[in-house]
């Protein structure tokens, strides 16, 4: 029998291969402090930045700092069942979280377990969870709106898909809301929603849910949860981990829109975990790279090139101020990140007018080239008539006596008002929001009572739907996103009028 050479080289070479891989070791060090959710390691002389180590099978971290003699790392899982003087072992990885169409759905913590009491997730592929931004030719501009179903946003602050709009205002104004309304508005439009709740009470997190579940959107929802409760840690990795389950369909050709709520806290639990590790503090305590912080999480958001498949990844960072003052630091810094900021005021808040959008700090500087013709076209003055009303509102306080064409400007801008005004959860069609507009730039509203005005609203709506006049108005700007012939537009109105 004659000896096949070549054969036997190859089970020889396959064999000392195998024999490779196991004998693969792993780096071993030992715990010099623990406490506070963070520890120091010594003899980890080949860590990385961001790697996984592991203690035993209940606890595990990521290495946060590099230092000469030790690293410091940010502990997970059992924090309590670790000691000083333990082992622990580097794996060669990078911290990694569970992603696919598994999540969709599920309320998840930042290492994709779940969080709501069913089964276990199932998904084979993970992604590092930090990943460097997509670079400029691999980028597309800007050019499809995301509709919000809010009427001031979606004809005065319009969002596109690709772009970072951050949501910002004090507390208890209505920030969230605007958030968990543009999900909502989402149904029927292919588009992936992630939610990520930083620091908000357990309580917080399961109404959203609950909301997201009575609308039918928690199909399409990932809901990622840090909770306040929670370590620091958590709460750190929340948003980086949220981005990475976000981006999974973002680079298979999908639309996803991703919420970080909010990132104020997420700067304290960075900061928190930075003074626990000796960083140098710098203002307001904050650690001094607290810009690149959230500077690498937003730049991860983007309107991909069509090579990669088209997808886009849009999101709604939102920031909570203290007293209206955007100027501070945290604000300031993530203002100059993002593509525009919605201002939400405290004192329109309790005049009743909601959402309490301040148009005229609020702005978007890319989502104009991503808007309907049809919205384009009614909308373009009503920004600067808005911050003309609102300096005559202000000036009429004295109680001087004004001409007639001054008190017709107040009342046209109390209607304006009043349409923009919108109920939490009540959604207005981009359709319908376009007519109204159309007819209160042909001054054919002046006439309605303000107390009619949300009537009016909702006519229009049915008769888009239901009236045959409505049903070519509606097919008309559906499919060519612009205004049919100005006679059916007239049509149209006066018909609701009279009904009305």
């Amino acid at each position: 029998m004659a000896l096949d050479i070549k054969k036997l080289q190859t089970q020889i070479e396959e064999e000392l291969k195998a024999q490779q891989n196991e004998s693969q070791f792993q780096e071993v060090g030992y715990i010099l402090t623990v406490g506070d959710g963070i520890c120091f390691c010594y003899g980890l002389k080949n860590a990385m930045m961001g790697e996984k180590v592991v203690f035993n099978s209940s606890c595990f971290g990521v290495i946060f700092n590099l230092e000469v003699d030790k690293v410091g790392i940010i502990l997970l899982g059992d924090i309590f069942s670790i000691k000083e003087g333990d082992e622990c072992r580097l794996t060669g990885k990078i911290f990694e979280v569970p992603v696919g169409e598994a999540l969709l759905g599920r309320v998840v913590d930042p290492l994709g377990e779940p969080q709501d009491g069913l089964e276990k997730i199932i998904t084979t592929e993970t992604l590092p969870i930090e990943r460097p931004a997509h670079a400029v030719m691999e980028r597309d501009h800007v050019n499809e709106p995301l509709l919000t179903g809010i009427g001031m946003i979606d004809a005065l602050i319009p969002i596109g898909k690709g772009q970072r709009e951050l949501i910002i205002g004090d507390r208890q104004t209505g920030k969230t809301s605007i958030a968990i309304d543009t999900i909502l508005n989402q149904q029927g439009k292919n588009v992936i929603c992630v939610y990520t709740a930083i620091g908000q009470k357990q309580q917080t997190v399961a109404q959203i849910r609950k909301t997201l579940e009575e609308h039918n959107a928690l199909e399409y929802t990932i809901i990622v949860s840090a909770p306040a409760h929670k370590e620091g840690t958590l709460q750190y990795l929340a948003p980086f981990s949220a981005c990475s389950m976000a981006e999974y369909f973002a680079e298979r050709g999908r639309d996803v829109l991703i919420v970080y709520d909010d990132l104020s806290k997420h700067a304290v639990a960075y900061r928190e975990l930075s003074l626990l590790l000796k960083r140098p503090p710098g203002r307001e305590a904050f650690p001094g790279d607290i810009f690149y912080l959230h500077s690498r999480l937003l730049e991860r958001s983007a309107k991909l090139s069509k090579v990669l498949g088209g997808g886009s990844l849009t999101a709604l960072p939102i920031i909570e101020t203290k007293a209206g003052d955007i100027s501070a630091y945290i604000p300031t810094n993530v203002i100059s990140i993002t593509d525009g900021q919605i201002f939400l005021e405290t004192e329109l808040f309790y005049k009743g007018i909601r959402p309490a959008i301040n148009s005229g700090l609020s702005v978007s500087r890319v989502g104009g080239s991503a808007q309907f013709k049809a919205v384009k076209r009614v909308s373009g003055l009503l920004r600067i008539f808005l911050a003309s009303y609102k300096e005559l509102e202000s000036f009429s306080q004295f109680g001087s006596d004004l001409d007639e064409l001054s008190l017709k400007k107040l009342a046209r801008g109390r209607l304006v008002i009043e349409i923009f005004k919108q109920n939490i959860h009540e959604l207005i069609d981009f359709t319908t929001l376009a007519c109204v507009l159309w007819a209160l730039n042909r001054e054919l509203l002046d006439d309605i009572p303000l107390e009619k005005v949300k009537t009016f609203v909702n006519f229009v709506s049915k008769f888009l739907q239901s009236e045959e006049t409505g049903k070519v108005v509606y097919k008309a700007i559906s499919e060519t996103k612009d205004f049919p012939e100005d006679r059916l537009m007239s049509e149209l109105i006066l018909k609701i009028k009279k009904v009305l």
